[in-house]
């Protein structure tokens, strides 16, 4: 239950930020699992969890304003062989939603300087996705269009896989979908004006590591003669967005990451990101943890059986729910086919102490729930709590 002297509905200003999970454990005095966050189920890696700990001893010092040497950990792990060349694309920042910031911010100084006035912004393909880009683009005063719009648009971004609906294009899907809505001239989405001569792209690939050991293939980080084709020949600037604190889970420490298409690309967003604002400990905690092969070999080993394990729990309570997201994923996203019983299902988690995100606030998809990949024993907690169901 809620402890007596704060109410949940406070956590969040409904006007001013956009809903999440991962608040209500806070509140919560039988708290057991956060099954509304989509962390890996093994917790925080131990060696990189100390590591930021020792780094505290030094917080009466700046952190490094080159963000090194956490970022050529970083560069080592994305392109083992290749690193040095593309260390100068990357960025690291306060977890991916000052990245999303940065990106959105740059584009509208650059619809400002080419005389649009109110440029547009897209998200999808997918009908949901997380709602960052489009709070960064309603805060910068973008038009809002919806995923199906067939017209021009100045900043496109796409979550990759989909959160929360786990849709997901392998490599070559994207690829294809990205060439087909590119035209001659340069043209976004159909058909751009004469006037656009940089259309920003955006892909956020935070749960993409969790695709198997070799995820790297599948990713758009190791794509680098098609984003340069790209930029070069259609002037499309594709930038790859991280968000590492949930296969790492550590979203307490705020650590994200940017591609960018061209080491200038990365350039003019330093110049507009506010100085040191990845931390100290979180700058050692990605140089250690870049290094923890155990930690990632156990996620690929087993975060899929354990998906299916929940999917095959929750099929017990009611074989009519439906299920979405790909099985390497770390939630479910479930559609429990009517908004009574999505309701009911997110305040029974919520008193026993195993919180679920509600499809409601923030994606508008009032009888779905996301649910987090957990443990046997902690799924087991929930499933008790849905008998009712």
């Amino acid at each position: 239950m809620l402890a007596d002297n704060t109410k949940k509905t406070e956590v969040w200003d409904t006007k001013t930020q956009a809903f999440h999970g991962g608040q209500e454990h806070r509140f919560l005095d039988n708290f057991v699992e956060d099954f509304s966050v989509t962390t890996n189920y093994l917790g925080t890696p131990r060696k990189a969890l100390e590591a930021a700990r020792e780094a505290i001893s030094e917080v009466h010092h700046y952190p490094a304003a080159n963000q090194e040497p956490a970022k050529t950990s970083l560069a080592q792990f994305l392109w083992p062989t290749d690193y040095a060349e593309h260390h100068g694309r990357l960025l690291l920042g306060n977890g991916a939603s000052e990245l999303i910031d940065l990106v959105v911010r740059k584009t509208l100084l650059q619809c400002i300087a080419r005389g649009v006035t109110k440029p547009k912004w897209k998200g999808g393909p997918w009908n949901v996705q997380y709602r960052e880009y489009q709070r960064s683009a309603e805060n910068n005063e973008f038009e809002i269009m919806d995923p199906t719009y067939k017209e021009p648009v100045d900043l496109l971004c796409i979550v990759n896989p989909c959160n929360p609906t786990g849709d997901y294009f392998d490599i070559e899907s994207l690829k294809t979908f990205l060439k087909a809505n590119v035209v001659p001239n340069g043209a976004v989405l159909v058909e751009i004006s004469d006037k656009v001569i940089l259309i920003p792209s955006k892909s956020d690939e935070s749960m993409q590591p969790w695709h198997s050991k070799e995820f790297r293939s599948d990713s758009l980080i190791s794509s680098h003669e098609f984003v340069q084709e790209m930029w070069e020949k259609h002037q499309i600037s594709i930038h790859v967005i991280h968000s590492w604190t949930k296969i790492w889970s550590c979203t307490g420490l705020r650590v994200g990451s940017i591609i960018c298409p061209t080491a200038s690309h990365c350039e003019a967003l330093r110049k507009i990101q506010v100085p040191w604002s990845v931390n100290g400990p979180a700058l050692q905690f990605v140089e250690a943890v870049v290094q923890d092969e155990e930690y990632l070999n156990e996620t690929w080993e087993n975060t899929g059986r354990l998906r299916a394990y929940l999917i095959e729990k929750l099929t017990g309570l009611n074989d009519k729910w439906v299920y979405h997201g790909k099985p390497f994923l770390s939630w479910i996203w479930v559609d429990m086919l009517t908004v009574e019983t999505a309701e009911k299902a997110i305040d029974l988690a919520r008193q026993a102490g195993v919180p679920v995100r509600s499809g409601k606030p923030g994606y508008s998809c009032p009888t779905f729930v996301r649910v987090a990949v957990r443990k046997e024993p902690e799924v087991e907690c929930l499933i008790k709590a849905w008998q009712s169901l």
